[in-house]
């Protein structure tokens, strides 16, 4: 066992054995669990209380402490309670990154309804098919989504407010809505784990989103985990954190990905709610912007997608711009290139930087590492959390040998119960208490996790299997890259050819045949591109940066 294994072993189980706060406990059925961690989520965010009056959210200018947010909440639960909206209920949100989510997620959790976060990115159609399937009964848009959704909202009788309407008067503002409740706090109901809290949409990389369906005690079981985990982090490298501690800045985060995804809403909105920590909340991401929040604000924490921290370390303002606060790069929601490792060192040579694995369905839980870790074991996702199992099958389910690749597969407290009237995905999707990921990975001799790609997305290139993710992180390591996705397209001899979609950073120029040989001198002979293509315009992502290669493939075919 590696010296770097054995101290996060050794800070785990100071932190969760017998008596000690984070203590594991486990079920007959073989899942561990927090035996501490709140029973709901209602009991989970009311700490937030704790820090009463201290500044909790900067947004658009606007200033809200955690007394005024939860306050917020309080009147909007007993509005909701008022216009009969119930234990069990569904109210969906369809909004942009907005105060008022926050507030609305707090007060529909409070009162034992079920929340159903709405990719605001979708066309009309798609956030009328979410809040539809979901059967919510009403549901909280912006303007902007109400105006696409309100007469088929109307045609099937569920209740619309507006969050920020155009017209202040409008009735069915959500200011109008609590109007009446204000200083009122909802009345109390049972709230159990079982219950049901969230239905998260997948975001839809393929095929119509599938609602991912958590209870309260998967969620709140999710929070402990992450604070369990950061912890663990904390004891392992006292040097950074005492290196942290001495900058003096007060801890703030850049929420820079949607509160409707896991990354956004658990990982950042939940965890700072209850650590007591300074949220400055973005819109959508703009790095521009992010550059002047991070100078202005004293940010000292940023987690996003890979694409969005490379537009950071490689954007032209950030030598110029005073980024003496910003200590902390968390990389999530894809496989963190090797690049982002090095522009880190260079640029912010003393971080306390990470990266994990997690999904919808595990509640953003799944494994990760963070500070010295990061940078000593480069390409991994990190080691399993306390709570979580990771086992590594093949295409018939049984479990592969350590270091052998295959698709992932979790067991955990923090899993999502089922996929929402989807029951053939559940019947494909779970086995006897594990989920099947649908992502490609290993476990090294150290028990750390390594990933590989989405299984769709592997190309099988006369019988080798290629790892798109592979080529990508190799490509990206030319000057002139700033982006790149490899598909596979049809090939009459082959079954698949290796393609790459290339978007240049600006000013850069980069021949087809120049990109080939670069590959050729990185990549084993079956790996290297056949086709190559420069876009001028960005690679097409979703509302988590992802990158849509179905869209990609799908244009590639057309053309």
């Amino acid at each position: 066992m590696s010296q770097l294994k054995q101290e996060v072993d050794n800070a785990i189980a100071q932190l969760t054995g017998e008596g000690a706060p984070y203590e594991v406990v486990t079920e007959e059925s073989g899942l561990r669990y927090y035996k501490a961690a709140p029973a709901n989520l209602r009991e989970a965010l009311s700490v937030a209380r704790n820090h009463g009056d201290r500044e909790f959210l900067i947004y658009e200018g606007e200033r809200r402490s955690f007394n005024q947010l939860l306050d917020e909440a309080d009147a909007l639960g007993a509005a909701l309670q008022a216009s009969g909206i119930e234990h069990g209920d569904r109210v969906a949100l369809a909004m942009r990154n907005y105060p008022e989510w926050m507030a609305a997620f707090i007060a529909v959790t409070a009162i034992g309804a079920v929340i159903v976060p709405v990719n605001s990115w979708g066309q009309p159609a798609d956030i009328a098919f979410t809040v539809e399937d979901s059967g919510a009964r009403l549901v909280i848009c912006d303007q902007q989504r109400y105006d696409g959704i309100a007469q088929r909202m109307d045609e099937e009788g569920v209740q619309t407010l507006i969050a920020r309407p155009e017209d202040p008067q409008n009735p069915k503002g959500l200011s109008a809505f609590v109007a009446n409740h204000q200083g009122l706090k909802p009345d109390p109901v049972e709230i159990r784990g079982d219950d049901l809290a969230i239905i998260m949409y997948t975001s839809g990389t393929s095929g119509k989103p599938k609602g991912a369906v958590s209870t309260h005690r998967a969620v709140c079981q999710a929070l402990f985990n992450m604070e369990c985990a950061a912890i663990a982090a904390a004891m392992t490298n006292g040097e950074l954190i005492t290196a942290m501690l001495e900058r003096g800045f007060e801890p703030t985060s850049l929420l820079a990905v949607p509160l409707f995804h896991v990354s956004g809403c658990h990982a950042q909105f939940l965890a700072n709610l209850r650590g007591g920590r300074r949220i400055v909340m973005m819109y959508k991401w703009d790095v521009e912007r992010a550059l002047d929040y991070i100078e202005s604000e004293r940010v000292t924490t940023l987690a996003a997608a890979p694409a969005m921290v490379l537009d950071l370390l490689e954007a032209e303002r950030f030598a110029e711009t005073d980024t003496t606060s910003l200590f902390s790069v968390g990389v999530g929601g894809a496989a963190t290139p090797p690049r982002i490792g090095s522009l880190l060192r260079e640029k912010m040579p003393e971080n306390f930087s990470g990266t994990g694995y997690g999904m919808t369905e595990t509640n953003a839980q799944g494994a990760s590492l963070t500070g010295k870790a990061f940078h000593q074991k480069p390409g991994t996702a990190g080691f399993p959390h306390p709570v979580v199992d990771i086992r590594i099958c093949d295409e018939d389910a049984a479990e592969l040998p350590q270091g052998e690749t295959g698709e992932i597969w979790v067991r955990s407290v923090t899993n999502i119960v089922e996929y929402w009237h989807r029951p053939e995905a559940n019947l494909s999707d779970f086995r006897d208490g594990w989920l099947k990921t649908g992502d490609i990975g290993y476990l090294d001799e150290d028990g750390f996790l390594f990933l590989a790609d989405r299984a769709k997305d592997m190309i099988i290139r006369g019988g080798e299997n290629i790892y798109p993710i592979e080529i990508e992180n190799e490509l990206l390591e030319h000057a002139a890259v700033k982006e790149v996705a490899a598909v596979g397209l049809p090939d009459e001899r082959l079954g698949e050819e290796v393609a790459v979609v290339v978007s240049l950073h600006e000013g850069a120029a980069l021949s087809e045949q120049d990109l080939i040989e670069f590959a050729r001198s990185r990549l084993a002979a079956y790996k290297v591109p056949s086709r190559v293509f420069i876009w001028e315009q960005e690679l097409p992502r979703n509302a988590t940066n992802k990158v849509l290669k179905r869209d990609i493939k799908a244009a590639l075919l057309e053309a």
